[in-house]
């Protein structure tokens, strides 16, 4: 299991195609929202 960095919510890798790349790391998220909030400011967000 991922937490999202967002809102800190438990997320199955396996089944949300929300995701970002960040420094050759997978970000995973619950939502499209979560995703577009953390990809405006991702140095917000501890990954």
């Amino acid at each position: 299991m991922a937490v999202d960095p967002v809102c800190k919510m438990t997320v199955d890798p396996s089944k949300t195609k929300h995701t970002s790349q960040r420094a050759g790391k997978t970000i995973y998220f619950c939502s499209a929202h979560c995703k577009t909030i953390f990809d405006k400011n991702p140095d917000k967000y501890p990954t």
